[in-house]
């Protein structure tokens, strides 16, 4: 969004927020799956979830709560000041925060991809190639949370300066189908609300949670 863009502002107004519903849809399913297995989150055995645009760690320290290792990575040193302020100790050695543009970051296998409403404020130009790098590094039987805007967003219908990328339902369902991924919530929702400072706007978005099955044995 640019370093004029001020986060601070924006940090402070979304203070407090619990963890995003596609977030927590994900991680459940994890938890469920683990139960089935009747296997447990160990020391030996934490599972990686890399959250791109993790802001001031509202979904960080849900994963950290929940045992899970965390990359978290973010553009503005803010961001990673909050989520290391507001960590806890006893999670800090299984906590990564990266200060970069998601663009530019060096991703690594990942059981998460966790990106809650930030893959969307990327250039259109970079988009693609963000989106096949990240879909690229989630394992099987992994997966990918987060948010898409629709075409109908008023950010697309009104731009304000700032570049995103904003998709169909087709465009949506083929980025899944091309990367791999198997949609398990998708939710399209547009309808009139507010911004993060209160500010009347309309919103179009996907809300996404899909899996990379496993191969066949």
């Amino acid at each position: 969004m640019g370093e004029a863009y001020d986060w601070s502002r924006y940090f402070d107004a979304v203070k407090g927020l619990p963890p995003r519903e596609t977030l927590v849809r994900a991680l459940d399913t994890f938890d469920a799956e683990r139960r089935g297995a009747q296997s447990l989150i160990v020391p030996t055995n934490r599972p990686l979830a890399i959250d791109l645009g993790a802001g001031d760690g509202r979904d960080t320290l849900e994963m950290l709560a929940r045992g899970w290792r965390v990359i978290a990575i973010d553009s503005s040193p803010e961001a990673a000041r909050r989520i290391l302020d507001r960590t806890p100790l006893e999670h800090m050695d299984r906590l990564e925060a990266r200060v970069q543009r998601f663009e530019d970051a060096a991703l690594v296998p990942a059981d998460l991809v966790n990106a809650s409403f930030s893959i969307p404020h990327c250039d259109p130009s970079e988009f693609p190639t963000l989106w096949t790098r990240l879909a690229g590094v989630i394992k099987p039987g992994g997966r990918f949370a987060g948010q898409l805007f629709g075409v109908h967003d008023q950010w697309a219908t009104t731009p304000d300066g700032i570049a995103r990328t904003f998709h169909t339902r087709a465009e949506v369902d083929a980025l899944l189908t091309t990367a791999g991924l198997v949609p398990e919530m998708l939710d399209e929702v547009e309808r009139e609300g507010k911004n993060a400072f209160g500010e009347p706007k309309h919103w179009h978005v996907f809300h996404i949670v899909a899996r990379r099955p496993r191969a066949a044995r």
